[in-house]
């Protein structure tokens, strides 16, 4: 267990469920595989379960943590104060790109993240991929599901499209509730994302395929031509390949891509 834990409560409003199961914490540790000179970032240190191992495995780690109380325990840290960098920042408004310019190398990018954040985060660093190396994250079983599921599957979604565009998916080790104080409700997951250095299909706009995802994921049981008829005709499905009967979660990322490009033509 952390040498932070004594004295904190989880808090509601920061979604924290603090990992303590030693095990759990040294696979994700090998996951990772932290070294000397590479710039890791840890996202919610929180009681730095996670942050002690990959410290002394790295020499030196940035972490962006939101909550004061936790933040001022790192900085005070007595063994861990010498090998962090602590932002006091919101994740979901912490600029990575200037971050890895100013550390002049890429981020490796991990953290247990908050349930209720973990997918407008994962969101925000796609937007800031040329500046990450790959990302460790542990997230609700469900969401890891997604990430990696195949067309045709109830589980196939946006989140899917967005991330398979982007980023080889790697499911690395499931989680169950007791590893965590709380134990949260639902089962936990680590997967890696690591970015691909030829996306499988070239996006000319990935806020526009994000549009895309969700007018096409937005009412699940329509057919492709019913939820897209505002923006293309059946003609256009068809000469780009797509089954203007078929449902969305049919097609595939490809697909998505392919759709997102053509009407960034017409934009």
């Amino acid at each position: 267990m952390s040498k932070v834990h004594q004295g904190h409560r989880a808090r509601k409003r920061f979604g924290q469920n603090f990992l303590h199961d030693g095990g759990v914490i040294d696979s994700i540790v090998s996951a990772i595989h932290p070294q000397p000179g590479q710039a890791l970032v840890e996202i919610g240190p929180g009681l730095a379960a996670l942050t002690e191992p990959a410290a002394d495995a790295c020499g030196h780690l940035h972490v962006v943590e939101l909550d004061r109380d936790l933040a001022d325990r790192l900085e005070s840290h007595p063994f861990l104060k010498d090998k962090l960098t602590v932002h006091r920042a919101d994740a979901l408004r912490f600029d990575f790109a200037a971050l890895s310019k100013e550390l002049g190398k890429p981020l490796r990018v991990f953290g247990n993240l908050p349930y209720n954040i973990s997918t407008p985060l994962i969101f925000h660093l796609l937007q800031q991929l040329d500046v990450v190396e790959d990302m460790h994250f542990m997230l609700q079983k469900e969401v890891v599901d997604r990430m990696g599921a195949e067309p045709g599957s109830k589980a196939f979604g946006r989140l899917t499209v967005m991330i398979q565009q982007a980023c080889e998916v790697t499911p690395v080790l499931d989680v169950p509730p007791g590893a965590f104080t709380p134990p949260p409700k639902v089962n936990s997951a680590v997967v890696r994302l690591r970015p691909l250095t030829t996306p499988r299909v070239e996006v000319k706009d990935r806020k526009l395929l994000n549009q895309v995802c969700l007018t096409g994921f937005n009412q699940r049981r329509k057919t492709i031509r019913n939820n897209f008829k505002e923006l293309m005709t059946e003609a256009d499905l068809e000469s780009l390949g797509i089954n203007p009967a078929a449902r969305p979660e049919t097609l595939s990322v490809d697909d998505f891509c392919r759709l997102a490009n053509w009407l960034a033509e017409r934009e």
